[in-house]
C-alpha cells in the first residue's frame, strides 16, 4: 500500500512531511538543503518493515527531492525507527490541535525548564 505525505512546513532551506498510512501517521521526514547536499532525517514507527522503509526512501527520491533540483548522489539519509511518545508545543492545550491525552498523538505544553 503506498504511503501519503502531508507537507507540514516549507522554508527556503527545509521541508517537513508527515508520513501517513491511510489516516494513521507512521513517521516524519525532515529535509534540510545546503548548497550541493540534502540532509534527510526520517523517523518511522517501529511497526514498519525494511521494505516499507525502502518504499519511503524511493518516494523521497522520486517525488520530493527532484522538485528542488538536487543530484542523486548529494543526499544524506538518517533513518530512525521507534515509537513517538508525544508531541510537545509551547502553544499548549487543545487549541493546538491535540487532545493532550499523552498517547503520542495529542499536543501539550512543553515541560518546565530543567525538569
Amino acid at each position: 500500500m503506498p504511503f501519503d505525505y502531508e507537507r507540514e512546513v516549507r522554508t527556503g532551506q527545509s521541508e517537513a512531511y508527515l508520513i501517513l498510512d491511510g489516516e494513521n501517521p507512521v513517521g516524519r521526514i525532515d529535509t534540510h538543503f545546503i548548497p550541493g547536499l540534502a540532509h534527510i532525517a526520517i523517523a518511522v514507527d517501529q511497526s514498519l518493515t525494511g521494505e516499507q522503509i525502502e518504499e519511503i526512501l524511493a518516494d523521497i527520491d522520486a517525488d520530493m527531492l527532484n522538485t528542488v533540483g538536487t543530484e542523486r548522489d548529494s543526499h544524506l539519509y538518517h533513518v530512525f525507527q521507534g515509537t513517538e511518545i508525544r508531541v510537545f508545543s509551547d502553544e499548549g492545550g487543545e487549541g493546538y490541535g491535540g487532545n493532550g491525552n499523552g498517547n503520542g498523538r495529542g499536543h501539550g505544553p512543553l515541560p518546565p525548564a530543567g525538569g
